[in-house]
């Protein structure tokens, strides 16, 4: 007498759970990468009410105390002086010669140090950003 079983193993896979997977880590990665702050030299810049599309590749960082940084991409800022700025700059042309620079100056610093990073980019004829932050909406 042979027995038969009631229950019958289905081949079939249920791709629902997997999906349900897919999407949580989707909305993890989203909502993490908007938590990523781009530069992490802390420089509190000046508003401004328009704000461009274009992705800068390059960025140039003036800090409070007049330092100066800039990194490549997503490469870690390196502390460079002024005179060390066009050597880097021209070295990142290289690699990318369609390349936009980003100016991240503190709102606090002197028109006279934003003016020479501009100018030096104006001599290797450089496409560059001014950095700035959405102005606070203040509602009373």
């Amino acid at each position: 007498m042979a027995l038969k079983r009631r229950n019958k193993i289905s081949p079939a896979f249920n791709m629902a759970s997997m999906t349900d997977v897919i999407f949580l880590l989707l909305i993890f990665f989203m909502i993490t990468s908007t938590m990523v702050s781009p530069n992490a030299i802390k420089v509190l810049l000046p508003q401004g009410k328009q704000q461009t599309s274009a992705k800068p590749l390059t960025r140039v960082i003036i800090d409070k105390q007049l330092r100066y940084y800039a990194a490549f991409g997503s490469e870690k800022e390196q502390r460079l002086t002024l005179a060390e700025l066009p050597a880097f700059l021209q070295t990142c042309a290289q690699r990318e010669p369609d390349m936009y620079i980003a100016l991240y100056a503190d709102e606090s610093v002197p028109y006279k140090e934003i003016v020479n990073v501009l100018n030096i980019a104006n001599e290797h004829k450089f496409k560059m950003i001014l950095a700035t932050r959405q102005p606070e909406n203040r509602n009373r």
